[in-house]
């Protein structure tokens, strides 16, 4: 199965495409499919249940606003960022939704949005359960939805049955690096040309190179607005954005001589799309929201230091992402839920190593060289949000990744890009390791980071309660 670049690649909200993306594609898809089959006219109620990790972080992650968006029939790609507090604000007065915008039922979030916590379908950590009742309380259509990573979706029939989510036959259906490779020896193409041929059984030449050229406008927009930005993220943590100051420090002492300056508009890039994802805004799948800062870095990092910087290298470099992140896919995961965050920041950085080093002219072999490095330095990355916040470590952590991408891709131009390691291994370890992780480490909030500041809190919250107690004894003795 080879994936669209398109699907890689998929313009949303944040701050999660498992989370976010995955639940409101769902919702709305399960009201469609309700259509279909002509029970829509019938629903009278309707109510979803959260399980695994969109229940222990689904607060955090917006997934219960992400569920009535897709229910009122939105999607991410086209919902007004500025307007989701609105509608979710409507929805909770008024105790009612308007299925798909053509049919207002009654529905209380706290009653018929149930968070399923400490409970987990078998199938797959990410899912939820979409039930629709009659006027007389009987079930006349339900469905069971995975959140795979990256805002895709499937359903529990196909979730039993892998084989039969197939994409469009493509003329080189690669399932591995190997494979990969074969094919660009074979016909004596580079990676992204292989990719463009496949992407060719979808669409036209004009129609992909325009949707490439789209998803980086979009990404450079998500840059551009997160560097003018001030404030604080929305949620518990009250962290304060800091895309904006940095940007204003950096352009007021820029030195063109001082070698770390690049290190700083790097991270400053990173920083500013991962703000925008964290304050649900408009950002890009790459391939997931939690890592949608890295590839955007990474691309603007070759707009500002790359000579030969075009429109013809974006979409070079997309496209050799894209086939990179197809091999995750294949062989691995790139869910936070199933492989922690080396299912994310990992495959990002992976997929920005190789853009890179297409970038820089490099063969195939120094592409998947490059490929390799970025993810061999990700291994047992743990995903641990805290709070369940993609704030605290996500918003730094790409930032890491951009730079350990650019590492990688320079690594690899120095060689011939023979290895002793190949990417098909790395991937074959991710999985491994991730499916040996316990579960406290993906995207639980219930290991790692997460849990020592939780545990910090409550020990906070103790002492000034003790604190508060000693000067009221003290107060009265007086």
């Amino acid at each position: 199965m080879t994936v669209s670049i398109f699907d890689i690649f998929s313009i949303g909200v944040g701050p999660s495409s498992s989370h976010t993306t995955g639940p409101m594609r769902a919702a709305y898809k399960f009201l469609k499919t309700a259509k279909e089959k002509k029970t829509f006219e019938n629903i009278f109620s309707v109510k979803v249940q959260l399980y695994g990790s969109l229940a222990m972080t689904g607060k955090g992650h917006l997934t219960d606003k992400a569920v009535l968006l897709g229910l009122e029939g939105f999607l991410p790609e086209t919902v007004d960022p500025e307007k989701i507090e609105e509608i979710v604000s409507t929805i909770e007065k008024t105790a009612s939704i308007n299925l798909l915008g053509e049919k207002k039922v009654n529905f209380e979030p706290e009653k018929n949005l149930i968070f399923a916590k400490g409970k987990v379908l078998p199938l797959h950590p990410n899912a939820m359960t979409i039930c629709a009742y009659d006027r007389n309380d009987q079930k006349i259509d339900y469905n069971t939805y995975y959140s795979i990573g990256g805002g895709f979706i499937i359903d529990h029939k196909t979730a039993k049955n892998p084989h039969s989510f197939k994409r469009s036959d493509v003329r080189y259906p690669f399932k591995s690096a190997r494979e990969l490779l074969y094919f660009c020896k074979r016909e004596n193409k580079k990676i992204h040309e292989i990719m463009l041929e496949n992407e060719k059984s979808l669409r036209s030449v004009k129609e992909i190179e325009k949707g490439i050229l789209e998803i980086w406008k979009v990404m450079e927009k998500s840059i551009q607005k997160g560097c003018a930005t001030k404030g604080v993220l929305p949620g518990s943590l009250k962290v304060k954005r800091r895309a904006y100051d940095l940007h204003q420090k950096l352009l007021k002492n820029n030195n063109p001589n001082d070698p770390h300056m690049l290190l700083d508009w790097v991270s400053l890039y990173a920083l500013a799309v991962k703000e925008e994802n964290a304050s649900g805004s408009q950002v890009v799948t790459a391939p997931t929201n939690g890592a949608a800062g890295i590839i955007p870095a990474t691309i603007a990092y070759l707009k500002d230091f790359h000579p030969a910087f075009s429109d013809e290298l974006v979409i070079r470099y997309l496209l050799t992402a894209g086939a990179i992140a197809n091999l995750y896919k294949e062989g691995a995961s790139i869910s936070g839920a199933e492989m922690g965050c080396q299912g994310e920041v990992g495959v990002a950085c992976s997929m920005a190593a190789a853009g890179l080093a297409e970038a820089f002219n490099g063969t195939n072999e120094q592409i998947e060289c490059a490929a390799e490095i970025g993810m061999e330095h990700n291994l047992g990355l743990t995903c641990d949000p805290v709070d369940g916040l993609v704030q605290i470590p996500c918003i730094e952590r790409n930032t890491m990744g951009a730079i350990k991408a650019i590492n990688a891709s320079r690594l690899a131009m120095q060689g011939d890009g023979s290895q002793k390691v190949s990417l098909d291994q790395v991937i074959a370890a991710m999985k491994e390791i991730g499916n040996d992780m316990k579960t406290i480490y993906k995207e639980t909030s219930e290991g790692g980071l997460a849990k020592q500041l939780s545990q910090d809190k409550n020990k906070l919250s103790k002492y000034k309660e003790s604190l508060s107690e000693m000067i009221s004894v003290g107060t009265t003795a007086c």
